[in-house]
């Protein structure tokens, strides 16, 4: 199961294309996304002010709106089928204990899609366990997070490259946007549907 970009344009020639405003997109993407693709949008926290959000499918699953984020990792978990969310948890990475994100990350079944935000700090209680779980869910970053850097990310377990859905920001401190953190992130996408086994 390869994780990659829309392979087809939107329109085909000669056809008219609503304007602006009529078609409401999943997740305010700029465009929609072609059939068998979800939509998804994944945006970091602000320093330590505004938390980070996760939609998915037009669906918003996490925000500080539903008051479901936190301090550290926010991860949510879709079916790669379907687009069921199946659970949404958050990880205190600067004084959490790191054993439960270590768990949370090895009970990921295949086939389902994996979703995150950082907020504040995401690096501190990083070990090494846990980068070599994000990366085989395809992070190419996650080596090198740090105190305070913004990361956003969506993978699956055992993809076969790298995910091309991934952004990362080094906090550093004579260059961040808030004093003592880095821009947040915005990542938004189109991800293909796996395909149901014949």
């Amino acid at each position: 199961w390869i994780l990659g970009g829309p392979t087809h344009s939107c329109c085909h020639q000669g056809w008219s294309v609503p304007s602006p405003g009529v078609v409401k997109v999943k997740c305010d993407l700029s465009k929609p996304c072609p059939d068998n693709f979800f939509a998804f949008k994944i945006l970091s926290g602000a320093a330590n002010v505004v938390g980070p959000s996760i939609c998915f499918e037009g669906r918003m699953i996490m925000s500080p709106v539903k008051d479901n984020v936190g301090r550290g990792l926010n991860i949510a978990l879709v079916n790669g089928t379907s687009g069921q969310v199946l659970r949404q948890a958050s990880f205190d990475m600067y004084s959490g204990d790191p054993e439960l994100l270590v768990k949370f990350l090895k009970a990921i079944p295949e086939d389902v899609l994996v979703l995150v935000a950082s907020y504040d700090d995401a690096g501190t209680k990083m070990n090494d366990e846990l980068r070599k779980l994000f990366t085989n869910l395809g992070s190419s970053y996650v080596k090198q997070l740090g105190f305070r850097d913004s990361w956003v990310f969506l993978g699956a377990r055992d993809i076969s490259n790298k995910s091309p859905f991934e952004q990362y920001v080094k906090n550093i401190p004579d260059m961040n946007k808030y004093e003592g953190w880095p821009e947040l992130l915005e990542m938004e996408g189109c991800v293909p549907r796996k395909k149901t086994e014949e």
